[in-house]
């Protein structure tokens, strides 16, 4: 069955986003977040003293389903999985941040709690902003303001094909999807990933998407090993994937990604 999605075209950010590292934290270490690069300087510099840097190690939970948001988070590096865990502990992954977003998107439309898990799974650092501090500096930063209400809307429609594609598409197709996706977030061929992570964030059984990942790296898509998978031919992999991925790369467009 196919799955089409009518992409907005006036989801493009700022033309005058700067270069990784042109911008510094309050410590003197270089700014990557794709949205804090593309704001004009003087909102920058009122953000700048709040922004507190902030290592992300593997498995840490910044938000919990249905908690109060307590710090909003944009990503230098790594990835953060949006997770939906049901009451017998099931889980499935419906969404991703990488530096081109926000982690605690409820804060920019004024509410305090989350629907989703908020987990790392690709360790990195980013820049962590109290909640209320920042809810108090969107009244000063329109920009700011309008960048975050884009990203929560193209977010939103990523989170919709995502939930289409694992109800409708095969797990080698919705793999092939999910790393290219991971790839467009931390820019590298190599993601620390298991097997059992990977069953866990698809929603599927392990023995499903061992074969799945049997399947890519016969085809020479990719290489696995010792918890990491490194994707070797991008271009054969985007052809093993469904439609729904070059549907996200529309709205990936719209967040300064590839």
């Amino acid at each position: 069955m196919a799955i089409t999605q009518v992409v907005p075209s006036k989801l493009e950010v700022s033309p005058a986003t700067l270069r990784p590292g042109m911008r510094t934290d309050a410590s003197g270490k270089p700014v990557k977040n794709i949205i804090l690069l593309s704001l004009p300087d003087d909102e920058f510099r009122l953000l700048r003293p709040h922004l507190e840097p902030t290592d992300l190690p593997h498995h840490l939970i910044l938000n919990e389903a249905g908690d109060r948001i307590q710090f909003a988070y944009f990503l230098n590096e790594g990835m953060t999985s949006l997770v939906v865990v049901t009451q017998d502990g099931q889980s499935v992954e419906v969404g991703l941040v990488g530096r081109e977003g926000m982690v605690g998107m409820p804060i920019a439309v004024g509410l305090h709690r989350g629907s989703f898990r908020a987990v790392i799974q690709i360790p990195g650092s980013g820049l962590r902003i109290r909640s209320e501090v920042l809810e108090e500096c969107l009244y000063s930063t329109p920009d700011l303001r309008l960048k975050l209400s884009r990203y929560v809307l193209v977010h939103g429609l990523q989170v919709g094909q995502v939930a289409a594609c694992n109800r409708l598409h095969e797990i080698g197709q919705r793999l092939a999807r999910w790393l290219l996706m991971c790839q467009d977030r931390v820019d590298s061929p190599l993601l620390r990933l298991t097997h059992e992570f990977l069953a866990q964030m698809l929603g599927t059984g392990r023995p499903s998407v061992s074969l799945a990942v049997g399947m890519l790296e016969q085809g020479g898509m990719i290489e696995n090993f010792r918890g990491t998978v490194k994707i070797l031919n991008r271009k054969q992999l985007e052809l093993a994937s469904c439609e729904c991925y070059r549907v996200i790369q529309d709205f990936n467009g719209g967040l300064g990604l590839r």
